[in-house]
């Protein structure tokens, strides 16, 4: 009876992730919004500490802060099993969706998409982030220390806009609170902490195999799968920081169309820059490709990090549709499995770590740092949009029907997909 029940509510799980899946947009911030809707409010599989502990535990490692983040919770629930299920269902709608539109884009050579229909999802993401804010403020900060380090977060992640600046804001933050760790009960079942390391070799062994099977053979699908992998070994704070990188790496030395007016002096910059930087394929996508994809993953739903698997299948469009597909997959493989295995390897030892007292303490300004990096992202999403009344109006009536309303998530969506039809 236990192992049916186990099993029914995995399924009901997977069935949420999917849900999740097809209906989380906006980047981490957003997605850690649902997660706390779905997740917390609505089905309790975890609480909000538990939660911001793993969404904190992954935003001071490298990789898809969402993904790692909603696949420890599957590892928390179920052990690895239901965590790489968790994985599967999570990125897979994406990377569908993101292999179609390449596929798409080669077979009838557009260079441009019209996603006029997708005008107001942008600003109901800023509404997703403002709610996750505000809620996670609510639940999680009582302390005059907590308000502070929020207040000081989400300052300087406002005006030092890089993600390598995300880890050392959450460690300061919990570095100030542990000095306070004299507050905390003694835990009477502490032990000496023990690091199981089989999961950080396993990044370490493949990250190393795949490199010299690369080099070696020169195959495509292993070099793309190297080349993403050591990206997403390497990437801090989202699909947004994973974009210039993968310009810089497989974009075409073509110089777009728009490139043509600017001033001779801008575009011999340009050339210069394309010029000399390492390519290491023989086939790139073009300028005009990279930002038609770039614009398509902002309106879909689920893990910007699916953009690889776009990269991927152009980078393969010279082997026919079979070649994309298995472009595809590589990419999307490296880009995905680094952060996996870095996250089980930090929560298995987790739970052992925080029975320390100083560790306990550190989390109450580790979540208060969190809480201030979600503010802050809120701000910076909403300002590249237009400031006109129709957006600031779809933010605010998301965060109201978040706040006030008992209103699925995907039907907020829908309802913004079906005004971007109707509204021209």
């Amino acid at each position: 009876m236990i192992a049916l029940t186990s099993r029914i509510r995995y399924y009901d799980f997977l069935r949420d992730v999917l849900v999740l899946a097809l209906s989380t947009f906006g980047g981490p911030q957003a997605h850690l919004a649902h997660f706390h809707k779905v997740l917390v409010e609505r089905k309790k599989y975890i609480t909000d500490e538990e939660l911001m502990e793993i969404n904190s535990l992954c935003q001071i490692l490298p990789g898809p802060t969402s993904t790692q983040t909603l696949t420890a919770v599957g590892f928390k629930i179920g052990g690895p099993n239901l965590a790489y299920l968790t994985l599967l269902v999570w990125i897979l709608p994406a990377v569908v969706f993101m292999t179609a539109a390449a596929i798409f884009m080669s077979s009838i050579q557009t260079k441009h998409l019209s996603l006029d229909f997708t005008r107001f999802i942008q600003p109901i993401a800023v509404g997703f982030v403002s709610y996750g804010a505000y809620a996670i403020t609510v639940k999680s900060i009582s302390t005059k220390t907590g308000i502070a380090l929020m207040i000081t977060a989400a300052v300087v992640s406002y005006f030092v806009q890089t993600p390598f600046i995300f880890p050392f804001i959450l460690l300061f933050a919990g570095l100030v609170t542990a000095l306070k760790y004299k507050k905390q009960p003694k835990d009477e079942a502490e032990k000496k902490l023990v690091v199981p390391w089989s999961n950080f070799m396993l990044w370490l062994c493949v990250l190393i195999f795949a490199a010299v099977l690369g080099g070696t053979t020169k195959a495509l699908p292993v070099k793309l799968f190297e080349n993403f992998y050591r990206s997403g070994s390497l990437v801090f704070g989202g699909g947004q920081v994973l974009a210039p990188l993968l310009y810089t790496e497989f974009v075409d030395d073509r110089l777009s169309d728009e490139a043509e007016s600017q001033s001779k002096a801008s575009v011999l910059k340009t050339k210069l820059k394309t010029r000399y930087s390492p390519k290491p394929y023989h086939h790139p996508i073009s300028h005009d490709e990279f930002l038609s994809g770039y614009a398509f993953v902002q309106a879909l739903p689920g893990p910007l990090f699916s953009f690889a698997a776009y990269i991927g299948a152009l980078s393969s469009r010279d082997y026919g549709i079979a070649g994309s597909l298995a472009g595809a997959l590589m990419s999307s493989a490296g880009i995905f499995l680094p952060g996996t295995f870095l996250i089980f390897f930090v929560i298995r030892f987790w739970s052992s770590l925080k029975k320390y007292r100083a560790v306990r303490a550190s989390l109450e300004g580790i979540t208060a740092a969190s809480a201030g990096l979600v503010s802050a992202s809120a701000i910076i999403l909403f300002q590249p949009l237009e400031n006109t009344v129709l957006n600031f109006a779809t933010t605010i009536v998301t965060f109201c029907l978040l706040a006030f309303t008992r209103l699925p998530p995907p039907f907020i969506i829908i309802g913004g997909l079906i005004l971007g039809v109707i509204i021209k």
